[in-house]
């Protein structure tokens, strides 16, 4: 099924308006910054965030200039993190292009997801709208505390599901819970609506992060990291601290701990994704995004009355659990 085609059905004319104005926000021309927002422009992904935001806004409303405005603010902030991320993480690729610290050096890369966050918040501005800026205001800390929380808990023996969920929540779900609030807060919804929006949003974000964590177990190069590439940058996902809890294998847990100490080798982690497979652990992820499937499917049948929007909808929610990459 072409779910991709189902969901922008409702926002066709509105996510062009979209891509129009980011592309502007980005267009610059000094140099070597013109050169570094040209290539961040380069690997624009499928516009998931925006699309979520159009479709919220239209459920509740229309697709105004602060919409649009909002959407681009939250795309431009997320861009930026990402820049600073891959600084962070030591990062040389970046859907499956060059990173920018990779392309040129830190130094341009913090500049240049600096320039980006300033322009997120000119954009925000634009929506005259303080209860939307209080929001993604919000968003910039909570993804931050969220990446803090993920380095911190490398260094933490424990094996929690509670802190997983808890880093997913502050970090891709946040994304998504906001990109719902966004929409909701654009078109005048009002507090109820508003927040289950958010809750749909966050449910979404939390199936998009478990279906991410998945793909690191196979070998898929589109994909654009290798397999157990989480686990070689110290992170452990839900699959295997599902494997690891539920069994209990001793040798199995001092290998995860090798792999928060930064120390295990290749080959370990070879052996560490084959017992995660072979103990339920992609099963029990499954399960789960299934469970947060069902509760935000309940937002689409109580809360969405347009028909359009509804198939939109469900075909975001399908395609988020169910893409190969």
């Amino acid at each position: 099924m072409d779910y991709l085609s189902i969901i922008k059905h409702p926002i066709t004319a509105e996510l062009n308006d979209f891509i129009e104005l980011f592309n502007k926000s980005l267009a610059n021309t000094d140099g070597l910054l013109g050169h570094a927002l040209e290539h961040i422009k380069q690997r624009a992904g499928k516009r998931m965030r925006p699309m979520l935001i159009m479709l919220i806004a239209k459920n509740f409303g229309k697709v105004s200039d602060a919409t649009l405005h909002g959407a681009v603010g939250l795309e431009l902030l997320h861009t930026a993190t990402l820049v600073h991320d891959d600084v962070v993480d030591e990062s040389l690729e970046r859907r499956g292009q060059a990173s920018v610290n990779a392309e040129y050096n830190n130094k341009v890369a913090v500049l240049v997801g600096d320039y980006i966050l300033s322009t997120s918040l000119l954009h925000v501005s634009y929506t005259h709208s303080e209860e939307i800026i209080r929001q993604l205001a919000e968003l910039g800390r909570t993804l931050s505390s969220g990446e803090i929380l993920q380095l911190s808990n490398i260094s933490n023996s424990e094996l929690s599901e509670q802190v997983y969920f808890q880093v997913i929540k502050q970090k891709t779900a946040a994304l998504f819970e906001t990109s719902a609030a966004v929409g909701a807060m654009s078109a005048g919804a009002d507090e109820m609506d508003i927040q289950a929006a958010m809750k749909f949003g966050q449910n979404i974000g939390i199936i998009f992060q478990i279906r991410d964590d998945i793909f690191d177990y196979y070998d898929k190069s589109d994909i654009g990291k290798p397999t157990g590439n989480d686990m070689a940058e110290g992170k452990l996902t839900l699959p295997v601290i599902y494997a690891l809890n539920s069994t209990g294998n001793e040798e199995m847990l001092q290998l995860a701990q090798k792999v928060k100490a930064g120390t295990v080798s290749h080959d370990e982690i070879a052996r560490l994704v084959q017992f995660t497979k072979a103990n339920g652990g992609i099963d029990y992820a499954d399960k789960c995004m299934w469970d947060f499937h069902a509760e935000a499917m309940q937002f689409i049948e109580t809360c969405v009355s347009d028909e359009d929007v509804r198939r939109g909808l469900r075909a975001y929610l399908d395609y988020v659990i169910e893409r190969e990459m």
